[in-house]
């Protein structure tokens, strides 16, 4: 007999499980209240044979008509071979974990902070997250990464993509990785970064884009050098340090006292420092080793930063681009005054003029040797070669 609702308000909180009567495990529980019970789906999982308890809520806020119509659409599900306590289970979880899911600034700014410690050095951990809330964050940082598609993330890059390719790629690889650290963590399948190209017009190549630091012509670097030797601004020997080394700014501004070998004349890079994380040994001449025994005599205790700025941090790379800007440093490009990274390529240029060997210049700047084959045979610096060369770069700059 089917249950009815005359019945059920009847229920008594001592009386047996009343069966539906219609569909077959369907049971009302009393509850602690006359009238009042709790819906009971009994099955059998076809998953493992078991017998399963599922319940369907309180009655009567679930009549019976509703209490019947979600058992019927359970016995349903069993005979398709579920086991449909597991699939409420497997939705239960995929709830919370939508409930979890990050927008690309979080998951962007989660991704930043546990890769932090892996970049090059500050300038570039913040140049990494900066060119995000630029160029993304305001359009889709407040959106779900499991929302974004191919077309979202082409949308974001399309007015930087042709007219500054280089800035562009680089954001792309950014948004990649966010993407796919989603991906890692399970809030989505598959990065959808990685097509956003098939979208967009095709980029010129890597050669065409490439932007030359403006560099001062080196014919030009022993007038420069001659007006730097004029005053001892700690800006002045810097750049002098800069030209006679042909080091990156980076290297330079963040120089430990640890580093110098005075009695042999060479400066000691380490490969965390940089760009190609290998270890660079640098040979000082004359002029660079008399700059850093002035810049000794100032040091208080010979230890740390051989250059340190007010709050005894690093130099900013600033400090040399104001210098050249107030003196209007003109460089080889046209409308473009020099800049501190220029000064390598004016080093790379006089080399080439005078004939010094490719390799050996490239050696001077640190270049990584793109090459495998040729790099693996590449097993020493040429440190005592690349002297002479300074050298003779150094008596240039000072002639």
């Amino acid at each position: 007999m089917a249950l009815s609702d005359a019945k059920a308000r009847k229920l008594k909180p001592d009386d047996k499980p009343v069966s539906d009567g219609t569909i077959a495990g369907l049971y009302l529980y009393p509850a602690k209240t006359v009238g009042t019970g709790k819906w009971i789906f009994r099955f059998k999982s076809p998953e493992n044979s078991k017998r399963r308890d599922m319940g369907l809520g309180s009655y009567p806020i679930v009549s019976i008509r509703d209490a019947r119509t979600k058992a019927f659409e359970l016995r349903i599900v069993i005979e398709k071979g579920i086991d449909p306590l597991e699939e409420r289970r497997v939705q239960e979880r995929e709830k919370k974990k939508l409930a979890s899911v990050p927008t690309f600034e979080e998951a962007a700014r989660r991704h930043h902070a546990d890769k932090a410690e892996g970049f090059r050095n500050s300038k570039h951990t913040e140049q990494w997250m900066t060119s995000l809330e630029t160029y993304i964050f305001p359009k889709i940082g407040k959106r779900m990464v499991n929302d974004l598609t191919p077309a979202d993330f082409a949308a974001c890059l399309k007015p930087i993509w042709l007219k500054k390719a280089e800035t562009a790629a680089r954001i792309k690889q950014r948004c990649d990785a966010v993407m796919n650290w989603a991906a890692a963590n399970g809030f989505i399948l598959a990065s959808p970064v990685g097509v956003v190209d098939k979208i967009l017009p095709k980029q010129p190549g890597k050669r065409e884009r490439v932007e030359h630091q403006p560099a001062l012509p080196w014919r030009e670097i022993p007038k420069f050098f001659s007006m730097l030797m004029e005053g001892e601004a700690v800006s002045r020997q810097m750049l002098e340090l800069l030209i006679l080394t042909a080091c990156r700014s980076g290297e330079l501004r963040e120089m430990q006292w640890e580093e110098i070998d005075f009695s042999h004349a060479i400066w000691t890079i380490p490969a965390a420092r940089m760009k190609g994380k290998v270890t660079h040994r640098v040979p000082l001449g004359q002029r660079a080793i008399e700059i850093l025994e002035r810049q000794l005599d100032k040091s208080e205790t010979g230890e740390g930063l051989v250059f340190l700025s007010r709050s005894r941090k690093p130099m900013t790379d600033m400090v040399l681009t104001k210098f050249l800007r107030d003196k209007k440093i003109q460089s080889d490009t046209p409308g473009r005054l020099a800049t501190a990274h220029g000064f390598r390529s004016s080093f790379r240029d006089w080399a080439s003029e005078n004939g010094y060997a490719r390799d050996l210049a490239e050696r001077a700047l640190a270049h990584t040797i793109k090459n495998a084959v040729e790099a693996a045979y590449h097993r020493t610096d040429l440190l005592e070669q690349r002297r002479v060369m300074m050298l003779e770069w150094e008596q240039y700059c000072c002639s």
